[in-house]
């Protein structure tokens, strides 16, 4: 009768335990997402400036002077402007994709473990490339539509009529105006872009770790802890360098989306130019491919690769920040899983 009882304790404690860390993971996941991207909000809203401002009405000519424009005309506010929607997006996005990405590489593992029939086998680059893309879309999909209202919200100047008074406003504004389809407007070159993207940062960053890791190099492993863990310099240059790989490859994508985004806000174009006169923006899209046609015909081939400069900038610490930043919050909540196992 004992054992019973303990069977069942057991029972009922083994999902609880499984519940805690499914949250804790969530959190470290969430927590590294903010304070990434609080980090580098400035560059974040010049990048998206720069990618939809009018071509015949240029006021962001480059980072420096773009910075120097904003703290100029909106002040030290100006720079964080939609960093508080920019926030409620990316900490269940990032939270969502950390957890995805842990969960998708078990799954994976498992089928290529049975697969070849080795017991032992560990994830290839190829193979964390998948899960990470997995991952990408999973959390895409799910904050898409804060996303959606996160770069109307960033774009809104001083000099420009302000439709939108918050994220809340702005979600139930457009659902309003134009329909609940307009909060997925864009969403397919997201999710192709989020492929490289995402997969790319977790394929780089982890096979970069774990080279380190079997190589070592002189120097960089930490003496600290036996020599079997990379120092936390070490980690945030592996993050920074597979965020600058995945945003380059996946980042005309970016700009083809976001300025899908803006197709549909009558004051689309007020807010782009700069002028209060308002109207339709001089460029409208059907579609993706359409985006891509008329953005190089109209503006040059370079003009996929607008606020690349910023975004560069902003990617290189951003993802070493949040890679770092998961992995440190997952020690403190006492996470013994990481994504690298």
């Amino acid at each position: 009768m004992a054992s019973e009882d303990v069977k069942r304790s057991e029972g009922v404690k083994a999902p609880s335990n499984a519940v805690i860390g499914i949250c804790k993971s969530l959190i470290a996941g969430g927590v590294a997402g903010g304070v990434s991207r609080t980090a580098v909000a400035p560059l974040e809203r010049l990048k998206i400036l720069l990618q939809v401002q009018n071509p015949h009405s240029i006021k962001y000519n480059g980072t420096v002077q773009g910075l120097k424009y904003i703290w100029r005309t909106e002040g030290f506010r100006g720079l964080f402007k939609g960093n508080g929607a920019n926030c409620a997006r990316i900490v269940p996005n990032s939270a969502v994709k950390f957890f995805s990405y842990e969960q998708a590489s078990k799954g994976i593992l498992y089928l290529y473990r049975q697969q070849t029939g080795n017991d032992e086998a560990q994830l290839t680059p190829l193979l964390r490339l998948g899960a990470g893309a997995c991952a990408g879309i999973i959390a895409m999909s799910a904050t898409y539509p804060m996303d959606m209202v996160r770069g109307r919200l960033t774009v809104q100047t001083d000099k420009s009529p302000y439709q939108y008074r918050g994220m809340v406003h702005a979600l139930s504004t457009v659902l309003r105006q134009e329909g609940p389809r307009a909060l997925y407007r864009g969403w397919l070159p997201s999710v192709i872009g989020v492929v490289p993207y995402v997969g790319l940062n977790f394929a780089v960053y982890e096979s970069l770790k774990d080279w380190l890791v079997k190589s070592k190099p002189f120097g960089i492993l930490d003496n600290n802890n036996n020599n079997s863990e990379l120092t936390v310099t070490t980690r945030l240059a592996c993050g920074a360098v597979a965020g600058t790989m995945g945003q380059t490859v996946a980042y005309p994508l970016d700009v083809v989306r976001r300025r899908m985004q803006m197709v549909g806000w009558k004051d689309a174009s007020s807010v782009i130019t700069g002028d209060s006169r308002g109207g339709k923006a001089p460029i409208e899209y059907s579609g993706m491919v359409d985006a891509f046609r008329k953005t190089v015909r109209h503006e040059g081939f370079g003009a996929l690769y607008k606020g690349l400069v910023p975004n560069s900038v902003k990617v290189v610490p951003s993802i070493a920040i949040a890679f770092v930043t998961y992995e440190k919050v997952k020690d403190i909540l006492g996470v013994e899983f990481r994504i690298s196992d």
